[in-house]
């Protein structure tokens, strides 16, 4: 087995250097995707032996296509979010993994702990199982993914490894991540023929399933519920903006998707 790493980033400096140090702590290559940095971080990745791709923006699923390009030689890939992490039991664990030589099974699922810090107060908002580590033919991403979107189904082993994340800072601040994240995601959904769901029953049906069911509340309180609304707020809001589109709103994106053109797209995206 040979294992490529690899993190896509922008201006990632305050959480980057843990990223690349567990992946280069597991990897046998390793790239980092640099979305025009300016702010050091592609310093960071450079003292770590990472190779750099410089790469305009124009989604998730160029950069990581990108990424699995520039680990030609590779049987299998591993990528972290720029604001993820491993601890040194998961960096053993997948060492263990690797020694086994990772089968053929096409995805292997890792368990993401996503962590809140509002105001000094830490909690583990939720779990969630990602598919993180994948065999090389079977990473198949390509440009039309804009958003954070699975690869296509196949067969996949869960593996109890943890991956940690800076989940939120601030729950303003989520709100108007997601906002951003809805539209791209309605934008691509609706060109995917998307089925219509209604807006508020999608928004308190993922609010109340985070708060509860998920334990946020449990485990945050306040500010768990607090965080699971935001939450909510994005899932709401997806269906919501498909409805826009339906009826017209945002002309210039819609064309810039439908051409390709992802760069405008980007640029064009309200703040």
């Amino acid at each position: 087995m040979r294992l490529g790493g690899f993190v896509i980033h922008g201006n990632s400096a305050d959480t980057l250097d843990r990223c690349l140090a567990g992946i280069a702590a597991v990897a046998d290559a390793c790239v980092a995707v640099d979305s025009r940095s300016t702010d050091g971080s592609a310093d960071l990745a450079r003292a770590r032996g990472f190779r750099r791709v410089d790469l305009a923006w124009r989604g998730y699923g160029a950069a990581r296509a990108a990424a699995v390009e520039a680990l030609e030689g590779c049987t299998h890939v591993f990528f972290l979010d720029s604001d993820e992490w491993l601890e040194p039991e998961a960096i053993a664990a997948i060492r263990a993994w690797k020694a086994t030589g990772g089968g053929t099974v096409p995805y292997h699922g890792l368990v993401r702990r996503d962590w809140a810090d509002l105001d000094g107060h830490r909690f583990l908002f939720r779990t969630e199982h990602h598919v993180r580590l994948i065999r090389r033919e079977a990473a198949r991403w390509d440009a039309t993914m804009i958003v954070h979107e699975a690869l296509p189904p196949a067969p996949t082993v869960q593996l109890p490894i943890h991956v940690e994340h800076r989940f939120a800072t601030s729950v303003e601040a989520m709100r108007s991540k997601v906002d951003r994240y809805a539209l791209l995601w309605a934008l691509r959904y609706r060109a995917e023929g998307a089925r219509r769901k209604t807006p508020a029953v999608q928004k308190w049906v993922h609010a109340v399933r985070h708060a509860a069911f998920k334990g946020a509340i449990a485990r945050g309180g306040a500010d768990g519920w607090r965080l699971a609304e935001a939450v909510g707020h994005y899932h709401g809001r997806k269906y919501a903006l498909l409805r826009e589109l339906d009826r017209g709103a945002y002309p210039e994106l819609v064309r810039a998707y439908a051409e390709g053109r992802l760069e405008d797209l980007y640029r064009m995206l309200p703040v």
